[in-house]
């Protein structure tokens, strides 16, 4: 009994890092402010025409560098999103527009969850390795299968994502907006190879490439 309560226990605390982690720190250290009547008011027609929900909207200030992140965080019910300014300031509309739907989307089909949950269970087996709760080889071909249908199921879970991102506001409006911003961070879309096998996000570049054929059809 005690066995099955320490690898839950792994599996919550690691569910919880992954989950809010990001969360504290962001709201621990950064620089954030409210956004002003204006930027709500843009914030909140780009998330009516991503359909993205959130509980609280934060914008990060940035000092003039090309610094572009939407970004939501937070379990649901205290989901945040958090914008730089430079999206608001510098960057066309509809570029914003297709990194919330982009967040949306990942929101919708529980991106964050599912890599919490696949973390946690990962690590649940390295602990239980690691204190020969069992014995090596089961463990160790139990985390490879894991490990195997985490990856494959993280990229079907992302594709989703991003086919909803489409549905909301155009394949093409969401594509853009990713191509945009490499443009900005100056950096060409990352497409697969052997070094990408063992990524749970796809390349950017295979996602932005997905998405183009859908704009075709």
């Amino acid at each position: 009994m005690l066995t099955v309560a320490f690898l839950v226990g792994v599996v919550l605390v690691s569910f919880l890092a992954v989950e809010i982690g990001p969360l504290y720190v962001n709201d621990r250290f950064r620089k954030l402010r409210e956004p002003t009547d204006a930027e709500r008011a843009e914030l909140n027609a780009f998330r009516t025409a991503a359909d993205l929900d959130v509980d609280r909207i934060a914008i990060i200030e940035t000092t003039g560098d090309n610094s572009v992140e939407v970004a939501v965080r937070g379990p649901p019910r205290r989901r945040v999103l958090f914008v730089t300014d430079y999206v608001l300031d510098e960057l066309e509309d509809a570029v914003a527009l297709g990194l919330l739907a982009a967040e949306s989307g990942r929101v919708q089909t529980y991106y964050g969850e599912f890599r919490a949950v696949a973390i946690g269970v990962v690590l649940a087996i390295l602990a239980a390795i690691v204190t020969t709760i069992v014995p090596f080889d089961t463990g160790f071909a139990s985390l490879a299968a894991i490990g195997v249908a985490a990856f494959w199921v993280g990229r079907r879970v992302q594709y989703a994502a991003d086919d909803r991102a489409a549905d909301a506001v155009g394949a093409d409006v969401v594509a853009d907006a990713f191509e945009r911003v490499s443009a900005v961070r100056g950096v060409e879309p990352e497409t697969s190879d052997w070094s990408t096998w063992f990524e749970v996000q796809p390349p950017l570049g295979d996602r932005i490439g997905a998405l183009r054929k859908r704009a075709e059809l």
